[in-house]
């Protein structure tokens, strides 16, 4: 295809939501991925460890941290259709209600809670029916777990025994509380926003995917965006787009191709030789992410996924239950409850959140553990820390050089700290603490001072980067409250990098539900 009447730059959540719901509308859309379909079994199976498959992973690392003892961290993030959807624990929230009633108070006007929930709505196909908060007849299918671990249940009961409340819906009325997660999965299988969106495996005809295929640049003309220059197979080519150019490469990708393109800080597009078409400081700035910290605990109990799992007759079991059925073990999120609590009375929703995973995590599952176990997780659910994305070379080809800033605001230490203790007292709790958990990394939870050693030791990142061409209503904003790039006409953003503050829980929804209102407004623009 040489000319399409929009094309969509990245096939993940945010692209895929916006290059489907446009495509219906009867545009002729190009969707341009670097990476390929994601159709292999290992993405499809849910605990079929798709992160660490060749080619579905960037396997992005930040630049050293310094508040986390000069280490680098890893930034996953998912590459081909699907995006991170491709990848993820698949756990399907939505953040809290006044995240969005906050971005609105910032400036970003049409995205209170009450504007975008029936977006989340029209989004959704739950598997419990509709309901005041949910939908039943969306594209993206939100089941139960099929299979919960008895361990999962057990972290759950332990909160309930410390009069937490139990919660079994963080997308209804309230999210605090403790309970299973939802999941974006449909009969067992991994339901990643490619197969929502895109026609799972079978596009409408007014719809062409190009895969493995790198954008270098938008073009502009007038002041205006009229195409993509990529790079597939060795070759540069280049599409038209009649009514203009969706940028949905991601928190990362987003603004590289912006910096590309000659849109943003013109001392850093100079130091790549890049002329300066818009200039735009905010490009790249506001990196947000969710700072983790992940207790790690060594347990007898073979049923927990460990090392020994590859030759483990259970394993083997559950391999044959999935293929067979789409049952059992393998239908596992392995983040399967978890739970968000507020440790700061003075905090407007839960500044806390868990996530209970039946493995030993270390370097997030990179390196491997003998043996079995658990992990448990605390985040920083609103960091204050912020980072930045910047170009390592003019060449897009090269990863962007990335700096999350983890832990430089003293008050990102201070609510990990608390939420560390808050799990360890769940964990110290019946029944969970039955299971006899071996702490790979004990220490005196009263020593303060061991403690943010501890954590500065071993936090990073639990996958939720956003912020990096953030919208907003005033000047410096990269986009507006209707994801038009500000400076130039006919060009748009769907993807995370556009919140203004990083929302409370996992950031999959919110992507799609920005790649559902990109295409209303391109829509609206274009008529």
């Amino acid at each position: 295809m040489d000319e399409a009447d929009i094309v969509v730059i990245g096939g993940g959540s945010g692209g895929s939501a916006a290059a489907g719901r446009l495509a219906e509308r009867g545009y002729r859309v190009a969707l341009i991925e670097a990476g390929g379909h994601n159709v292999h079994w290992q993405v499809r199976m849910p605990g079929g460890f798709a992160i660490g498959k060749e080619g579905t992973n960037w396997k992005f690392e930040t630049e050293p941290q310094q508040g986390l003892n000069g280490r680098r961290g890893y930034q996953p993030r998912g590459r081909g259709l699907g995006g991170s959807s491709a990848i993820n624990a698949m756990l399907y929230l939505r953040g809290a209600p006044w995240d969005y009633d906050n971005w609105a108070s910032l400036g970003c006007h049409g995205w209170s809670w009450d504007e975008v929930l029936p977006v989340f709505r029209r989004a959704e196909h739950n598997i419990r029916g509709a309901d005041a908060w949910h939908g039943d007849q969306g594209p993206l299918w939100v089941s139960d777990q099929r299979y919960a671990h008895p361990a999962s249940l057990a972290f759950v009961q332990a909160a309930g025994q410390l009069q937490h409340p139990v919660n079994d819906d963080f997308n209804g009325e309230r999210i605090e509380g403790f309970g299973l997660y939802q999941v974006t999965q449909r009969g067992g299988e991994r339901w990643t926003a490619a197969r929502a969106y895109l026609g799972d495996g079978t596009p409408p005809a007014n719809l062409h995917i190009v895969t493995d295929a790198v954008v270098e640049r938008v073009l502009f003309e007038d002041g205006r965006a009229w195409g993509v220059a990529y790079r597939q197979g060795g070759e540069t080519r280049t599409i038209r787009a009649g009514g203009g150019v969706v940028l949905a490469g991601g928190v990362f990708g987003t603004p590289q191709t912006l910096m590309l393109s000659g849109i943003g800080d013109p001392a850093e597009l100079a130091e790549h030789g890049i002329a300066t078409r818009i200039a735009r400081p905010a490009v790249g700035a506001d990196l947000q992410d969710h700072v983790d910290y992940v207790a790690v605990f060594e347990a007898d109990d073979t049923s927990l996924f460990g090392k020994s799992m590859r030759g483990n007759l259970n394993a083997a079991r559950a391999l044959w239950r999935w293929f067979r059925k789409r049952e059992g073990g393998f239908t596992t999120p392995f983040a399967e409850s978890g739970g968000f609590l507020t440790t700061d009375p003075a905090a407007p929703a839960p500044d806390i959140q868990f996530h209970f995973v039946i493995a030993m995590l270390e370097d997030h599952g990179r390196v491997p553990v003998p043996g079995h176990g658990f992990s448990c997780h605390a985040c920083v659910l609103r960091p204050e820390s912020r980072g930045n994305v910047r170009l390592r070379s003019a060449d897009a080809r090269d990863a962007p050089r990335i700096d999350p800033a983890f832990l430089t605001d003293d008050r990102d230490m201070a609510t990990l700290k608390r939420g560390v203790r808050a799990m360890y007292r769940i964990l110290e709790t019946p029944p969970i603490a039955d299971w006899k958990g071996r702490d790979r990394y004990p220490i005196d939870l009263a020593d303060d001072d061991a403690l943010e050693r501890l954590i500065r030791a071993r936090a990073d990142t639990i996958y939720h980067p956003v912020g990096t061409a953030r919208m907003g209503s005033d000047a410096d904003a990269v986009c507006d409250p209707q994801l038009a790039v500000r400076g130039v006409e006919r060009l748009w953003i769907a993807d995370a990098s556009i919140m203004p503050r990083l929302v409370s829980g996992n950031t999959n929804a919110p992507s799609i539900m920005i790649g559902e209102r990109a295409a209303d407004f391109v829509g609206a623009a274009l008529g």
